[in-house]
C-alpha cells in the first residue's frame, strides 16, 4: 500500500512550499529522496507521481516539492496562476527553498528524519542539487537528471543586454501558451553570485557519490553537458540512456499507468545507485 501525505512550509519571501510525500507503509523511516524540478516544472508534472511511487515500491520515501516562485500555488499546484511569483524567481530564492525543505525534512517533526538523504534533481533542478550537495553535509548522494552545467545556458547571451535595457524577457511556454515573465533580478542575481553559483565549480567540490544521467538525444540540454559536469567530479557516474530525450519519454499530461521505458532504466539505475 502506498501511502502519500502533504505538506506545506513557508519558502523565500514567505511564500508558500507545497510538498508531498510518497512512501509505503512499512517505510515510514525508510532512506529519504528529494526531488527538485527545474525550470516551468512542478512536483506534479508528468511522470512524476508514478516515479514516486516506483522508489516506494522499492524501499524509499520520495519528497517532492513545488519551489515558492514557480509560478504555481497551493491552490492551483499544477498551474502557472501566479506569473507575478514566476516573474520574481532568483536562484538564491531557491537555494532557499531548497535549504528549508531539507531543513524540513531533517526536523523529524512531520515523519521520521532519514539516515540517508538523497537529492535527485532535473534540468535547472539539476544545477541548483550540485550546488547544494557541494555546500551540505546533510546530503547523503547526488542524482542529476538531464542536468545543466551552466545557469547561462538557459538563454541566449545576446539576449542579457536587451533584458538589462527592458528589465524582463518572456519566455514562452508550448504547453500553457503563455508568456512567462522573467525579471533582471534573476540576471543581476547570478552576477553577484558568478562564483558561488558556478556549477562546473561545485562540481570539483562534490565529495560523495553521485550518478550523472543523461539521454544522448537530448535537445534541450545537450550531452556534452553531463560530459562536462563528468570531467569536473572524481566522484561521479556517467549513465548515458541511449534514445532518451530530455525528459526520458515523459510528457504532460501523462495518461499511462506505467513508466516510458527511457525514464524506467533511469529510475532502476537511480535505486541501484542509491541501494
Amino acid at each position: 500500500m502506498i501511502i502519500k501525505q502533504s505538506f506545506t512550509i513557508p519558502g523565500s519571501t514567505g511564500k508558500p512550499i507545497l510538498m508531498d510525500l510518497t512512501y509505503g507503509n512499512k517505510l515510514k523511516d525508510a532512506p529519504l529522496v528529494i526531488f527538485v524540478h527545474g525550470f516551468k516544472g512542478f512536483k506534479d508534472w508528468g511522470t512524476h507521481n508514478l516515479v514516486a511511487e516506483y522508489f516506494a515500491d522499492h524501499g524509499f520515501r520520495f519528497l517532492k516539492f513545488n519551489f515558492s516562485h514557480n509560478g504555481t500555488t497551493p491552490d492551483h499546484p499544477i498551474d502557472f496562476v501566479d506569473l507575478g511569483a514566476f516573474g520574481d524567481n532568483t536562484f538564491t530564492k531557491e537555494f532557499e527553498d531548497l535549504d528549508r525543505v531539507i531543513t524540513f525534512a531533517c526536523s523529524g517533526k512531520e515523519f521520521p528524519v532519514a539516515k540517508n538523504l538523497n537529492l535527485i534533481g532535473h534540468s535547472r533542478g539539476g544545477g541548483i542539487s550540485i550546488i547544494q550537495a557541494a555546500n551540505d553535509d546533510r546530503v547523503s548522494k547526488l542524482i542529476t537528471w538531464a542536468s545543466i552545467a551552466d545557469f547561462r545556458s538557459l538563454w541566449k547571451k545576446e539576449e542579457e543586454a536587451e533584458w538589462k535595457e527592458k528589465g524582463v524577457i518572456y519566455s514562452f511556454n508550448v504547453r500553457t501558451k503563455q508568456y512567462t515573465p522573467i525579471k533582471v533580478d534573476l540576471l543581476y542575481d547570478l552576477e553577484k553570485h558568478a562564483l558561488t553559483y558556478n556549477i562546473l565549480k561545485a562540481a570539483e567540490n562534490v565529495n560523495r557519490p553521485w550518478l550523472i544521467v543523461h539521454g544522448n538525444a537530448d535537445k534541450n540540454v545537450l550531452l556534452k553537458e553531463a560530459e562536462e559536469l563528468k570531467k569536473h567530479s572524481v566522484n561521479a557516474e556517467l549513465f548515458i540512456v541511449p534514445y532518451a530525450n530530455h525528459v526520458f519519454g515523459a510528457s504532460h499530461p501523462y495518461t499511462r499507468e506505467e513508466l516510458p521505458l527511457e525514464l524506467k532504466l533511469v529510475c532502476e539505475k537511480s535505486i541501484e545507485f542509491l541501494k
